[in-house]
């Protein structure tokens, strides 16, 4: 059976139009018009296809929102298709329900927590510069990372032109020929933390994003992905001021 196909009345009440018993009222009152012929008591409707109209206007079924992390790893794109024919991040969440796409970057050879929606007012909120959304990396480099590199690192920097809000780095560990760094940044520069290291000396072996605003990747595997929280929409949503950025918040996918 198809799922996109239901009774007038229903798709009505589930529009917020009435409830269906007025819905009906409306229908036997030959105001509602199923792609411009008039409705009648019992008849269906598929929504992703027909035009429904109620007194000349039409009304729809509006998409639910759906707000979750995947946990990319190494080798995918961040986008919904590629024309080099490289892997794309929609293969993983193909089985969402939904199209959902990225909020922000994160590049192929870097893994962790990526953000998807299908809210266009929830990615500009976490995206504009404005509102300084943090995100949190662990980054492994090749040696050792002196002190002079690690003041460096933490200062203003100019990558492309651009002079970049200060990072927030330390050292997390040192192992063999390696150091663990974590990276905190405030705005999102395409490959920031890369072209950072670079300007120092450094070679990043490895890129993880672990954390976005006070949201974390936890113990979610990789490829996986997950629904995000009422709690963690809401916290994402708060500004650096921990006051909501927009009162109403949406309905999150079951």
């Amino acid at each position: 059976m198809n799922e996109n196909i239901m009774r007038i009345q229903k798709y009505m009440a589930m529009c917020g139009v009435a409830s269906r018993r007025a819905a009906e009222a409306m229908i036997a009152d030959g105001r509602v018009r199923i792609n411009g012929r008039v409705a009648q008591i019992g008849c269906s409707v598929d929504y992703r296809r027909d035009v429904v109209e109620l007194d000349g206007k039409r009304i729809r079924l509006e998409e639910e929102k759906v707000y979750l992390m995947l946990n990319k790893p190494r080798g995918y794109v961040a986008t919904m298709s590629d024309e080099q024919g490289r892997k794309c991040v929609a293969e993983l969440v193909a089985d969402v329900g939904a199209r959902v796409y990225p909020v922000g970057r994160l590049d192929l050879n870097s893994e962790g927590l990526l953000l998807m929606t299908n809210d266009g007012d929830f990615a500009y909120k976490l995206t504009h510069p404005r509102h300084g959304v943090s995100k949190v990396y662990h980054v492994s480099v090749r040696g050792d990372v002196s002190a002079e590199q690690l003041q460096k690192l933490n200062g203003p920097m100019t990558i492309d032109d651009y002079v970049t809000v200060p990072a927030q780095v330390s050292v997390l560990d040192h192992h063999q020929d390696k150091t663990a760094l974590r990276v905190v940044l405030h705005e999102g520069r395409n490959r920031q933390i890369r072209k950072m290291c670079e300007q120092v000396g450094l070679y990043v072996c490895r890129l993880r994003r672990i954390a976005v605003g006070d949201v974390s990747l936890g113990t979610l595997k990789l490829g996986k992905w997950r629904l995000l929280t009422f709690k963690e929409v809401q916290a994402l949503l708060k500004n650096e001021k921990g006051e909501l950025v927009e009162e109403e918040t949406a309905t999150l996918a079951h």
